[in-house]
Parts: structure tokens; sequence; C-alpha cells
């Protein structure tokens, strides 16, 4: 992983604890609509709520 250019890090050190758990929770929609959209490509014929129910528990029991 690389390291984070020295403004980023500026950045971070005057953000507020809420815009860094806001920026948090975005992240964490954003990485299960990724996986969401992953498991839609390799298993077409799965229902929607059969993809929503895996997304659910892989981020539960952290695993891919």
């Amino acid at each position: 992983m690389s390291k984070l250019h020295p403004i980023q890090i500026e950045i971070y050190k005057k953000m507020t604890p809420e815009q860094k758990l806001r920026i948090a929770g975005q992240m964490n929609l954003d990485a299960r609509k990724l996986k969401a959209a992953w498991l839609r490509k390799i298993h077409p014929d799965w229902s929607e709520a059969d993809i929503q129910a895996e997304v659910k528990k892989i981020f539960m029991y952290a695993h891919t």
C-alpha cells in the first residue's frame, strides 16, 4: 500500500471526527456496491435478494 501524500495527511488531520466517520461510512457503502456488482457478474442467475444476502454475509464475516 502506498503512503499518503503529505497534503492528504494534513487534510485528514484537519477533519472533524464526524467528517472522518462520514467518509468511512461512504467507503463501506462503496465497497458493498462493488462486491454486489462482482457477485452479479459471476452469478448472473442469482436474484437480487441472493446477492444482497451474500454481500451481508461477506461483510459480516469479513471474507471474500
